[in-house]
């Protein structure tokens, strides 16, 4: 961003490539998308809550309340899909913009002092109508809260170490945690979207990681 904080990350992990984007602050990390090559992709509003929710069969829609306004359907499902995509343009921020335009066509655009960056996340994943796709593990509540516990001291313990390495505020406060912390945070709010949990807990839970 113009401020100097860090907008978009891109990661490669053997075949599979993710990009985050983070909100423009200074002293916390806060996550507004996530785009994974796999097909899957969160946006989120400021507040943390879910904006859009996509994976290999389609997508959905939500308002700032929670209620879902559209839901899709990708066509490689079947001939005749159900309930197509109306493209959609949402503005994260002032600076990053998200197209979706087909399940091969999701452009994220990084606009700033008349510079313009460009990434297309979208993946043309095949879905066979005859077989059932593996359903994630199920994790209790307990489990849950001990992985964004466990996240949220490993982020207190890097930021120890940036305020003795660099005594100046101004030096550690721009400094981002590690990069497999930003992966683990992902994750677990992941896990709490594919879990049957409280919209307290899973508020408390975002609330803690995103500290």
């Amino acid at each position: 961003y113009p401020s100097g904080n860090l907008a978009i990350i891109v990661t490669r992990e053997k075949d599979q490539h993710s990009l985050i984007v983070q909100e423009d602050e200074l002293k916390t990390v806060k996550i507004r998308a996530l785009f994974q090559s796999d097909g899957r992709s969160t946006c989120y509003y400021q507040n943390g809550d879910e904006w859009i929710n996509m994976s290999i069969q389609g997508g959905q829609y939500l308002d700032q309340a929670g209620n879902r306004v559209r839901r899709w359907m990708w066509p490689n499902l079947s001939p005749e899909p159900h309930v197509p995509l109306n493209p959609i343009f949402i503005s994260l921020n002032r600076h990053v913009g998200v197209r979706i335009l087909a399940q091969d066509k999701i452009l994220v655009s990084f606009l700033a002092m008349g510079r313009q960056a460009k990434f297309n996340m979208g993946t043309k994943v095949q879905v066979s109508t005859s077989s059932q796709l593996p359903l994630p593990a199920p994790m209790g509540e307990d489990e849950l809260l001990l992985l964004a516990f466990r996240v949220r001291i490993l982020q207190l313990f890097d930021r120890m170490r940036g305020c003795i390495n660099f005594p100046s505020t101004e030096q550690w406060n721009k400094m981002q945690p590690p990069m497999y912390l930003m992966t683990q945070a992902v994750k677990i709010l992941e896990l709490c979207m594919a879990t049957d949990i409280s919209d307290e807990l899973r508020s408390s839970i975002k609330a803690i990681v995103n500290a």
